[in-house]
Protein backbone atom coordinates (compact mmCIF):
# COMPACT_ATOMS: atom_id res chain seq x y z
CA UNK A 1 0.00 0.00 0.00
CA UNK A 2 1.34 3.41 -0.87
CA UNK A 3 0.92 6.23 1.61
CA UNK A 4 -0.15 9.66 0.43
CA UNK A 5 -2.78 8.34 -1.97
CA UNK A 6 -6.51 8.88 -1.80
CA UNK A 7 -7.66 8.06 1.78
CA UNK A 8 -11.09 6.96 0.54
CA UNK A 9 -9.66 4.44 -1.92
CA UNK A 10 -10.73 1.40 0.14
CA UNK A 11 -14.08 2.86 1.13
CA UNK A 12 -17.16 2.17 -0.92
CA UNK A 13 -20.58 3.82 -0.64
CA UNK A 14 -23.23 1.87 1.30
CA UNK A 15 -25.39 1.37 -1.79
CA UNK A 16 -22.59 -0.49 -3.55
CA UNK A 17 -22.73 1.90 -6.52
CA UNK A 18 -19.75 3.23 -8.36
CA UNK A 19 -20.10 6.80 -7.03
CA UNK A 20 -17.98 7.81 -4.07
CA UNK A 21 -19.73 8.85 -0.88
CA UNK A 22 -19.31 12.53 -0.03
CA UNK A 23 -16.53 13.05 2.50
CA UNK A 24 -17.50 13.52 6.12
CA UNK A 25 -16.70 17.00 7.38
CA UNK A 26 -15.13 17.11 10.81
CA UNK A 27 -15.02 20.89 11.11
CA UNK A 28 -17.42 23.65 10.20
CA UNK A 29 -16.86 27.36 10.34
CA UNK A 30 -19.29 29.23 12.55
CA UNK A 31 -20.63 32.63 11.57
CA UNK A 32 -18.30 35.47 12.49
CA UNK A 33 -18.75 37.33 15.76
CA UNK A 34 -20.03 40.40 13.91
CA UNK A 35 -22.69 38.35 12.10
CA UNK A 36 -23.78 36.71 15.37
CA UNK A 37 -23.97 40.07 17.13
CA UNK A 38 -25.99 41.58 14.26
CA UNK A 39 -28.54 38.75 14.29
CA UNK A 40 -28.87 38.93 18.09
CA UNK A 41 -29.44 42.69 17.93
CA UNK A 42 -32.14 42.22 15.31
CA UNK A 43 -33.92 39.56 17.41
CA UNK A 44 -33.68 41.77 20.51
CA UNK A 45 -35.10 44.77 18.64
CA UNK A 46 -37.99 42.73 17.24
CA UNK A 47 -38.93 41.28 20.61
CA UNK A 48 -38.72 44.64 22.37
CA UNK A 49 -40.65 46.22 19.51
CA UNK A 50 -43.46 43.71 20.04
CA UNK A 51 -43.96 44.85 23.62
CA UNK A 52 -45.21 48.33 22.72
CA UNK A 53 -47.93 47.12 20.31
CA UNK A 54 -49.03 44.56 22.92
CA UNK A 55 -49.48 47.30 25.53
CA UNK A 56 -51.33 49.50 23.02
CA UNK A 57 -53.63 46.62 22.07
CA UNK A 58 -54.24 45.92 25.77
CA UNK A 59 -55.17 49.59 26.29
CA UNK A 60 -57.55 49.48 23.32
CA UNK A 61 -59.23 46.36 24.75
CA UNK A 62 -60.12 48.01 28.07
CA UNK A 63 -63.81 47.25 27.46
CA UNK A 64 -63.10 43.52 27.67
CA UNK A 65 -60.88 43.36 30.76
CA UNK A 66 -60.07 39.65 30.60
CA UNK A 67 -58.66 40.01 27.06
CA UNK A 68 -56.76 43.18 27.96
CA UNK A 69 -55.19 41.40 30.96
CA UNK A 70 -54.12 38.44 28.80
CA UNK A 71 -52.47 40.68 26.19
CA UNK A 72 -50.77 42.78 28.89
CA UNK A 73 -49.61 39.61 30.68
CA UNK A 74 -48.08 38.35 27.44
CA UNK A 75 -46.06 41.54 27.12
CA UNK A 76 -44.55 41.26 30.62
CA UNK A 77 -41.97 38.48 29.97
CA UNK A 78 -40.92 39.88 26.58
CA UNK A 79 -38.00 42.01 27.89
CA UNK A 80 -36.68 39.09 29.94
CA UNK A 81 -36.90 36.70 26.97
CA UNK A 82 -35.34 39.31 24.65
CA UNK A 83 -32.31 39.68 26.93
CA UNK A 84 -31.89 35.91 27.27
CA UNK A 85 -32.06 35.37 23.53
CA UNK A 86 -29.78 38.33 22.78
CA UNK A 87 -27.11 37.07 25.18
CA UNK A 88 -27.26 33.46 23.99
CA UNK A 89 -24.97 32.19 21.27
CA UNK A 90 -26.53 30.54 18.22
CA UNK A 91 -27.25 26.84 18.37
CA UNK A 92 -24.75 24.49 16.79
CA UNK A 93 -25.91 22.83 13.62
CA UNK A 94 -26.36 19.10 13.54
CA UNK A 95 -24.07 17.32 11.18
CA UNK A 96 -25.02 14.17 9.39
CA UNK A 97 -22.28 11.58 9.01
CA UNK A 98 -22.37 9.54 5.84
CA UNK A 99 -22.21 5.81 6.63
CA UNK A 100 -19.51 3.93 4.75
CA UNK A 101 -18.37 0.34 4.54
CA UNK A 102 -14.81 -0.85 4.06
CA UNK A 103 -14.16 -3.09 1.11
CA UNK A 104 -12.65 -6.34 2.52
CA UNK A 105 -10.37 -6.86 -0.46
CA UNK A 106 -8.75 -3.43 0.15
CA UNK A 107 -8.55 -3.68 3.94
CA UNK A 108 -5.27 -4.33 5.74
CA UNK A 109 -4.82 -7.86 6.98
CA UNK A 110 -3.85 -8.71 10.53
CA UNK A 111 -0.76 -10.83 10.14
CA UNK A 112 2.65 -11.10 11.66
CA UNK A 113 4.81 -8.04 11.77
CA UNK A 114 7.98 -8.10 9.71
CA UNK A 115 10.83 -6.30 11.43
CA UNK A 116 13.38 -4.87 9.05
CA UNK A 117 16.83 -4.15 10.46
CA UNK A 118 18.19 -0.82 9.33
CA UNK A 119 21.86 -1.60 9.80
CA UNK A 120 24.11 -2.17 6.84
CA UNK A 121 26.72 -4.87 6.52
CA UNK A 122 30.35 -3.91 6.99
CA UNK A 123 31.90 -3.73 3.48
CA UNK A 124 35.26 -5.24 4.64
Amino acid sequence: MTFGTDPTAGVSPPSGGSRKAPPTLITAAEPSYDEQLRSRRIRYSIMMGLRIPCLIIAALLYQTPWLAIIVAALSIPLPWMAVLIANDRPAQKRRRVAPVTVSPDRALTSGTLEIVDGTTADPR
